[in-house]
């Protein structure tokens, strides 16, 4: 009997994990086709999900902003990007991609002007404020990488660098979804590499 009651729970908190999933993907689809949805009420409708069983799986409209762009981002992260490709780079490559998807850089933009408001948001803010914080680390270790190898200048900050990284890349991104006809993000981050300091070659400076 107590057998059959734990099989039935698990199978219950699958078939629920499942929903989620599902409720999840559907949600990914709709703000990449039509940008974030104004209320849970208006996200359900659009993706034919009654309030009800949404506010089941999801507590608020902010939970499920967050959930999904963290779904999306393990979708577009499954393959990690080799180390030597650089900081720049990375970011390049993370843009080039939501060029496709122009509703999801809205969702991004939409998570990131909701965190200001931490008091209105504190789950949205806890959120960014962790992104923020593991990207910043992340880059800024790839920038270690690049002066560990006399690619990148060894007076340079590696944390501030990073965050400069981070600011051009949103910012350029912002810039695009408001005028994507002039602005070429892309071709403005690989100017940044270009900027960024290189180590002088061996015997610089020598005479």
């Amino acid at each position: 009997m107590e057998q059959g009651r734990v099989q039935g729970r698990e199978r219950s908190y699958r078939k629920a994990s499942q929903r989620r999933a599902e409720i999840l993907s559907r949600a990914i689809e709709l703000f990449a086709e039509r940008g974030v949805g104004a209320s849970l009420r208006a996200i359900g409708d659009a993706i034919g999900v009654t309030h009800a069983a949404l506010r089941y799986y999801f507590a608020s409209r902010d939970e499920l902003l967050v959930e999904v762009y963290r779904r999306h981002e393990r979708l577009e992260h499954e393959a990690p990007e080799p180390d030597a490709v650089s900081a720049i780079a990375v970011i390049e490559r993370s843009a080039e991609r939501n060029r496709s998807i122009p509703g999801l850089v809205e969702l991004y933009a939409t998570l990131t002007t909701d965190a200001l408001h931490g008091t209105e948001h504190p789950l949205t803010r806890q959120f960014v404020q962790d992104r923020f914080r593991q990207l910043r680390a992340q880059l800024a270790e790839r920038i270690r990488s690049g002066q560990r190898s006399g690619t990148i200048a060894a007076d340079i900050d590696p944390d501030d660098a990073a965050a400069l990284v981070i600011a051009a890349s949103d910012g350029l991104q912002l810039q695009w979804l408001l005028d994507p006809d002039t602005v070429d993000v892309r071709r403005a981050l690989t100017l940044l590499e270009r900027l960024l300091p290189s180590a002088p070659p061996p015997g610089a400076g020598e005479h």
